[in-house]
């Protein structure tokens, strides 16, 4: 039996100029704005995580408190009021509120055209 399937010919997303890291040569990871790398250079400040799960129980919903730390697929927050921890998923992730003025950083923003 054989358990081969071809790969179509065109996939749809494929190759639209975002940027692809490459985790062994690629050392601009850091220099681009990526929405881990904002979270990351504003870590400690209150935010307001809106977030939409569609078809489930819960629908939307906004998650507050202190960004405790960012990775390429999930935020963690920590709310001081009940002392609870959350582990998000940025798949679910609609767009974040802070309650005071970000920390952003754009390495090309100065560049002459």
């Amino acid at each position: 039996m054989n358990y081969y399937y071809p790969m179509p010919p065109y996939y749809p997303y494929q190759n639209q100029g975002y940027p692809i890291p490459n985790p062994n040569t690629d050392t601009s990871s850091d220099e681009s704005s990526y929405i881990e790398n904002i979270l990351r250079l504003n870590l400690g400040k209150m935010v307001s995580v809106y977030m939409n799960f569609e078809n489930s129980q819960w629908g939307s919903k906004i998650f507050k408190g202190k960004l405790e730390a960012a990775g390429k697929d999930h935020i963690i927050l920590s709310d001081p009021t009940t002392n609870m921890r959350y582990l998000l998923l940025t798949i679910y992730l609609n767009y974040i509120t802070f309650d005071e003025e970000i920390n952003y950083y754009y390495p090309y923003q100065n560049q002459q055209k």
